[in-house]
């Protein structure tokens, strides 16, 4: 071999070996995982959207002075199926702020109108309600999994992004951190719950 094949050789060799350490093919796993972490998380919500409406309805049946609540529910639902969601509100701080102040919109709505469902007996015995009211709970549980693990996702692809080498690779191919869910603004303050 001559000389030229042989430097030709050790510089793909060692070009390899460099980029093999650059972390490129990690990142885009753990880039691929905060994707699929967000898609549950959209088809949790997604999941409460639908039942929405099966429960406004149920309500409506029996609660049918309650206009405001069950507008305001109408509304909350209206403003999160506005919203696009799409890979861009990963990308996009902001938008990923409005979503989630959508989405606890949604379900601060939801919680006046299962409050109201209190003040009516007949609402509480009713089946249907008590189905729909088990699998919102449910859903809501299934949103908090859901998000706990989008979180860790994030936690884990940010950490590895901000190390180095990986930092200059996630620069160089334009890979930012990913934003993370935060607290809503009232959740440091304690519900009422009345039992009379």
């Amino acid at each position: 071999m001559n000389l030229m094949k042989k430097t030709l050789l050790m510089l793909a060799l060692s070009s390899s070996l460099t980029l093999s350490g650059c972390g490129y093919n990690t990142l885009q796993v753990k880039d691929e995982a905060v994707t699929a972490a967000w898609s549950e998380v959209q088809n949790q919500y997604q999941r409460r959207a639908d039942l929405v409406p099966n429960l406004v309805n149920v309500v409506k049946g029996y609660a049918a002075h309650e206009e405001q609540v069950l507008t305001e529910v109408t509304q909350a639902r209206a403003n999160v199926a506005g919203l696009k969601v799409d890979q861009a509100v990963l990308e996009d701080p902001a938008l990923f702020q409005r979503y989630q102040e959508a989405q606890a919109q949604m379900t601060g709505a939801l919680s006046r109108l299962i409050a109201v469902s209190e003040n009516y007996p007949d609402l509480k015995a009713n089946q249907q309600f008590r189905d729909l009211q088990v699998q919102l709970e449910g859903t809501e549980n299934r949103i908090a999994v859901a998000r706990n693990r989008y979180i860790t996702t994030v936690q884990d692809f940010n950490a590895y992004s901000r190390q180095f080498p990986q930092v200059m690779t996630a620069k160089v191919i334009g890979m930012d951190t990913k934003p993370n869910f935060s607290a809503d603004q009232n959740a440091q303050t304690a519900p009422t719950v009345s039992f009379e």
